[in-house]
């Protein structure tokens, strides 16, 4: 855990074990006293504190920056996309390639200066859903050899 979740967990451990006490929490856990007095009235107040560096730093994702681009993108990972055919999970796989994104986010006019790498362009498909993987429709069924009379056992 980090950040806001971190100290959320670790207001309620002061609260439950240290009666709000936050140099009984200091002595009892190790934590920093600046940090559980910050933890305490984050949960009286119910804002949550973002310091000037984390909220400042840090590259934006492409999505981010090109989201005009990125909403191209969702719209023809969906036209090569399929369901997971045991419908076991939600993910959406696609026959679709990074590369060929890339090529046809080219023919719909972006240039290649806003277009990232292939290997980002699988990063970028995979956060939003879609696993670059071959669809397979249904295995054929292998049929059943006997040997010497007895029934051989197969996989479920």
């Amino acid at each position: 855990m980090r950040g806001a979740k971190r100290r959320a967990f670790m207001a309620q451990m002061t609260t439950k074990y240290c009666q709000e006490s936050a140099r009984k929490a200091e002595r009892v856990f190790g934590w920093k006293l600046d940090t559980v007095k910050l933890e305490l009235a984050e949960q009286r107040s119910g804002i949550e504190c973002v310091g000037g560096q984390a909220s400042r730093c840090g590259a934006k994702r492409w999505e981010q920056q090109q989201p005009e681009v990125a909403q191209i993108l969702i719209e023809i990972a969906e036209a090569h996309g399929q369901q997971d055919p045991t419908f076991k999970t939600t993910i959406a796989y696609t026959r679709l390639t990074a590369a060929q994104s890339i090529e046809e986010l080219k023919q719909r006019g972006y240039s290649a200066e806003i277009l990232p790498a292939p290997s980002t362009m699988a990063i970028i498909l995979n956060r939003k859903g879609y696993r670059l993987r071959p669809v397979m429709k249904a295995k054929p069924q292998k049929a059943e050899s006997v040997r010497s009379g007895s029934p051989t056992m197969q996989p479920t």
